[in-house]
């Protein structure tokens, strides 16, 4: 007689279950929003208006599968309208309002999103790309009214909202979000997430070695939600109770430093850009952040001087990490208190996720220690076919090519070396404007630094160095550049220095390097070679 072996219960790996195990076991544990007024809820109370949010969704004809788009800050409204929709099973297109209008209006003609979620302030801009969209969508306001004509108060229709929608139920394959790339290297690609996928990888940021969050963290959430799932956390709190607090739309250093204070905040989460300002603030009037304790960064490359900056100001330990929309979007977090934890490494992959180093056709190294190569990721959080498009995303043997030029040390910890697109080929050789910017951008007095290339009669392209330098610093092109003389070949010394008041930034808070070749990619030269 054959052995009948046992079985394990089926429990598909669904958002829904984050907010209701928050609102279970940490009921109380809150959810602050700064900037309008005293906005604290606990789990339970979350839950309960994410639920009755479903039901208003239900009522305005969506289903499962249905695109419900946002276009919102990071605010308590927000987060209920994340979970009312994929909780239902109905698919969250996040909007990026940082992205200019006809890249927006493209997204949501792509997306057809149903409906557009928008924060009042952005009601404005919500009506003018599905214009542009011609999609016809309802736009309904969170966050204080609405503010337009021929536009619903989502909390309206949320108090009439009868009935009681199902949560879960459904294939944990299913989709819950869409999040198109920032399109700061080229043009934007949806990436679209699956409960499965975001589930294993909240699970890995919970890890200890990745953003370790706990019940006794309160999480200042600067990552804006409309970004690549907001970095996993607004899943990862509830499931362990953290408090979370959500700036709203502002992230300037007085009201960083005055919520951190006022939330007793241990764990921000953000772009190096961000911390930069929290800084520059203290410095320029006094103060301190004493509960914080971690500052987690990712978004781009760090320079050492700015994360020494950062740590000995606040006086924190500073997580590196990267990542992409590609990726749900974590790929790699430093570990916490590793003796070799330096800027310029991102650390090293959870469990779910994998890395290649190949050359330009993505033959595999022989070694993958030690030497740069063209980095490639699989893993269960990864995408394998982009929105709307039937090619796979991935090679033969199901790697994702990031265009990240990258090495991996001895220790396993993976150091971007740059942008394959970024690289400049002058003379019929290659320059890295990652190493340039990384030395740059160690000198006392500069905040950002950025290279791109310039068209050249003779050598096809020549590296041009754009600066933003910290207050009152005075630095003349001489030092910028004497600064690589030795670090670099001669050639890769840049043609000329620019500097500017603000560096442009992307609304994910990296470099707009497409801006910068945009703005002096094609300028007259000072002198001519």
């Amino acid at each position: 007689m054959p052995v009948m072996h046992g079985q394990m219960q089926d429990w598909p790996l669904t958002l829904d279950k984050f907010l209701e195990h928050g609102a279970k076991w940490h009921p109380q544990s809150e959810v602050v929003t700064a900037g309008v007024g005293d906005d604290r809820t606990g789990y339970a109370e979350l839950h309960r208006r994410a639920r009755r949010a479903s039901a208003a969704l239900a009522g305005l004809g969506i289903g499962r599968g249905d695109m419900v788009a946002t276009l919102a800050w990071n605010t308590r409204a927000h987060m209920e309208v994340w979970f009312a929709v994929m909780g239902m099973g109905a698919v969250c297109h996040t909007l990026n309002p940082r992205v200019g209008e006809a890249h927006l209006g493209a997204m949501l003609a792509q997306s057809q999103a149903r409906l557009v979620v928008a924060s009042a302030d952005l009601v404005p801009l919500a009506q003018r790309i599905v214009g542009r969209a011609g999609t016809g969508a309802r736009i309904l306001a969170i966050d204080a009214g609405a503010a337009e004509a021929g536009v619903e108060a989502f909390e309206d229709l949320l108090q009439a909202a009868a009935g009681e929608v199902p949560w879960g139920g459904f294939d944990e394959h299913s989709p819950c979000g869409l999040c198109f790339t920032s399109g700061t290297t080229g043009a934007p690609k949806g990436v679209t997430y699956t409960h499965r996928g975001v589930f294993l990888h909240t699970l890995r940021a919970l890890q200890a070695d990745t953003m370790a969050l706990s019940r006794r963290d309160s999480v200042l959430l600067a990552v804006p939600m409309f970004h690549a799932n907001a970095w996993g956390v607004p899943f990862a709190a509830p499931a362990v109770g953290a408090k979370l607090v959500l700036p709203g739309r502002h992230l300037d250093g007085a009201r960083l430093a005055g919520l951190i204070n006022r939330e007793s905040v241990t764990v921000a989460i953000g772009v190096a850009t961000v911390w930069l300002g929290l800084v520059d603030h203290l410095d320029a009037h006094g103060g301190e952040v004493p509960s914080l304790q971690r500052v987690l960064v990712g978004g781009a490359p760090m320079a050492p001087a700015l994360m020494r900056r950062i740590e000995e100001r606040l006086g924190v330990e500073v997580q590196t990490s990267w990542g992409m929309t590609e990726l749900s979007p974590t790929g790699t977090v430093a570990l916490p208190g590793d003796p070799q934890r330096a800027a310029h490494l991102s650390g090293r992959p959870a469990l779910g996720v994998d890395l290649l180093l190949t050359d330009a056709e993505g033959v595999p190294l022989p070694r993958q220690r030690g030497c740069e190569g063209h980095l490639r990721v699989r893993g269960s959080s990864t995408v394998y076919r982009y929105f709307g498009q039937e090619e796979p995303a991935v090679d033969a043997n199901g790697w994702f090519p990031t265009g990240d030029l990258a090495r991996i040390d001895e220790h396993g910890n993976l150091t971007i070396t740059g942008r394959a697109k970024d690289l400049i080929k002058s003379g019929g050789e290659w320059i890295n404007p990652a190493e340039i910017e990384e030395i740059v951008g160690r000198i006392p007095g500069v905040s950002l630094a950025a290279v791109i290339g310039r068209a050249h009669p003779r050598w096809g392209e020549r590296p041009v160095l754009v600066v933003e330098l910290r207050p009152g610093a005075e630095l003349d092109d001489a030092t910028l550049l004497d600064a690589l003389r030795g670090e670099v070949a001669s050639w890769w010394v840049p043609d000329e220095v620019i500097r500017v008041e603000r560096m442009p930034l992307a609304g994910t808070g990296k470099i707009d390097k497409m801006r910068l070749r945009a703005e002096f990619g094609c300028a007259q030269r000072r002198q001519e070679a």
